[in-house]
């Protein structure tokens, strides 16, 4: 069994003295793992690091085996974030949420191509509110799309201030006052477009929204918290905050 394919770095963990276990997002296999046997080693280690982009083979016996990778390296997103804490945080918590969220070998060509815009969106202003509008169409893209169009109370499209944390669909700022406690927040640059000025307060609030349904819905089922990475990122930006 063999292929060629385009993939992220998701993450690598050691296995033995000098070979790891490396987690890929491939445009045409979806979330894989393989064997990459030396790259443990301090010339292979660079490769292999989460948000690379490479042009990988994989080998194995057997469809259902692990497999063995071998790569060339095309792109190094984090090595040109190595001074830009946040935006490296934010594609750490990326790799993160697609290697715990996503089926294994189940195809999501929309996903990669997503990943890979956020990835080059992340060295340039608006990163933020990027990496937020990633996570929601991350939520669509497992089944588990937000409906942000229309209040769910009234259907107007207009004044939409709130989502319901029961049903994912907005509401209107007058249809949910008497709720406010029980609302989660909806930042305006998620209904009004990209020409919407952003505040860290309203980036905090669109990862708390987004936060709210991964952990519910992509995780919770299997009791799974979401990653530190995700954690360490939305610390970071609440911060920020103040």
């Amino acid at each position: 069994m063999e292929w060629i394919d385009d993939g992220f770095v998701l993450g690598a963990r050691k296995h033995g003295e000098s070979a790891v276990i490396v987690t890929l997002l491939t445009r045409e296999h979806g979330r894989h793992a393989g064997l990459v046997r030396g790259g443990a080693g301090a010339r292979a280690r660079g490769v292999w690091q989460p948000g690379n982009l490479l042009r990988v083979t994989w080998r194995a016996r057997l469809a259902e085996h692990l497999g063995n990778f071998t790569a060339e390296l095309l792109r190094s997103h984090a090595a040109g974030l190595l001074d830009e804490r946040l935006p490296l945080l934010a594609l750490s918590s990326a790799t993160a949420l697609v290697e715990a969220a996503l089926p294994e070998r189940e195809p999501h060509p929309a996903l990669f191509e997503g990943l890979a815009g956020l990835l080059a969106a992340l060295p340039h202003p608006g990163w933020a509110a990027a990496y937020v509008r990633w996570e929601l169409a991350l939520l669509t893209e497992l089944g588990f799309g937000l409906d942000l169009g229309s209040c769910a109370a009234t259907g107007a499209a207009e004044g939409l201030t709130y989502v319901s944390p029961r049903s994912g669909r907005a509401v209107s700022a007058a249809a949910g006052e008497a709720w406010r406690d029980r609302l989660l927040p909806l930042p305006g640059f998620l209904t009004q477009g990209p020409s919407q000025e952003t505040t860290a307060n309203t980036i905090a609030d669109g990862l708390r929204l987004t936060g709210y349904f991964l952990a519910r819905h992509a995780l919770g089922p299997d009791a799974r918290a979401l990653p530190p990475a995700r954690a360490r990122l939305a610390d970071a930006l609440a911060e920020v905050a103040g």
